[in-house]
């Protein structure tokens, strides 16, 4: 898509109102950095001493050659006695994960042990966007820059709720538009030990830059979001089937991926690390400082 057929469709909204009707996984796109902690072009929020943070950002269309503007990725974070399970889940690209099936057998089983143990091991979601630093406090360098921001589902309901609004005398946006969409203001509180995204919150609407010529500037510093579904980025079946196996029991198992079955896996519940029981972040859940923590720990 050139700029001036961006211009046009505006970011193609109702192609995006569709793919949240159907929760795409939007079609060709998603896969995360093989160094997550260390790609400069992800931006981080950071909390103050108080323990809140604020920013304010801009989410940006597709970029060019891209259809859609986020990706999200799947992913299976615990631990066990061989140590830490962090990869990126194969369902990502809807193909057989073992740790997946290994969850349904476990849930499927009736016994609450089991049920526990699948609760633990359940897949996390991720979304990657384009956005535009407009205001960060704790770090003024990144203001007026472009990054690629991974963020949760709690965020992206607040991008759901913009684009559907639950009320009549609300209008629907689309805060992926230059033109029309609006500066989405992040606030973030720790509660329970989590970060809590619920008093974020959309602007009113405006263009993102006074002119044209200013915005395809920003447009053209854009990074494909496509590269995250590469294959390259995923570890083969059977190389996570051996992974989790050793995470598990620190043996080999040689076990291919022509016998497994994928039935999806829905569960809530509780995950345990470090000998503590917390409230499991669902698939509803922000991962953000989930993740955070895991990468201080290892």
């Amino acid at each position: 898509m050139d700029f001036n057929t961006l211009k046009t469709s505006h970011s193609n909204f109702d192609k995006l109102t569709k793919a949240l009707e159907a929760n795409l996984n939007p079609e060709d796109i998603n896969k995360q950095s093989k160094d997550k902690y260390t790609d400069d072009r992800i931006w981080k929020p950071e909390l103050d001493k108080t323990g809140s943070g604020y920013a304010v950002i801009r989410f940006l269309p597709a970029s060019e050659k891209e259809e859609m503007p986020w990706v999200r990725v799947w992913s299976h974070a615990f631990q066990d006695k061989g140590g830490w399970y962090i990869e990126n889940s194969l369902t990502t690209l809807n193909q057989k994960d073992p740790v997946s099936e290994e969850n349904t057998r476990l849930w499927n089983s009736g016994v609450e042990s089991d049920k526990e143990i699948a609760r633990k091991r359940k897949r996390k979601l991720s979304y990657f966007s384009n956005i535009l630093v407009v205001s960060d406090p704790a770090h003024p360098t990144n203001e007026g820059k472009v990054f690629i921001f991974k963020f949760g589902k709690k965020i992206f309901d607040k991008i759901t709720e913009a684009m559907q609004p639950a009320f009549e005398d609300e209008q629907p946006i689309n805060p992926f538009d230059f033109w029309k969409g609006a500066n989405f203001k992040l606030k973030i509180r720790k509660v329970d030990g989590y970060w809590n995204y619920d008093k974020s919150e959309f602007e009113p609407v405006k263009a993102i830059a006074d002119n044209d010529e200013s915005i395809k500037a920003i447009w053209s510093k854009q990074y494909p979001l496509t590269p995250f579904l590469a294959p390259s980025n995923f570890k083969t079946y059977d190389e996570l089937k051996e992974k989790l196996n050793r995470v598990i029991t620190g043996t080999r198992n040689t076990s291919t991926v022509e016998s497994a079955e994928l039935p999806p896996v829905k569960s809530n519940g509780a995950v345990k690390s470090n000998g503590k029981t917390t409230t499991a972040a669902s698939d509803d859940d922000d991962t953000l400082s989930y993740f955070s923590k895991l990468a201080d720990d290892e």
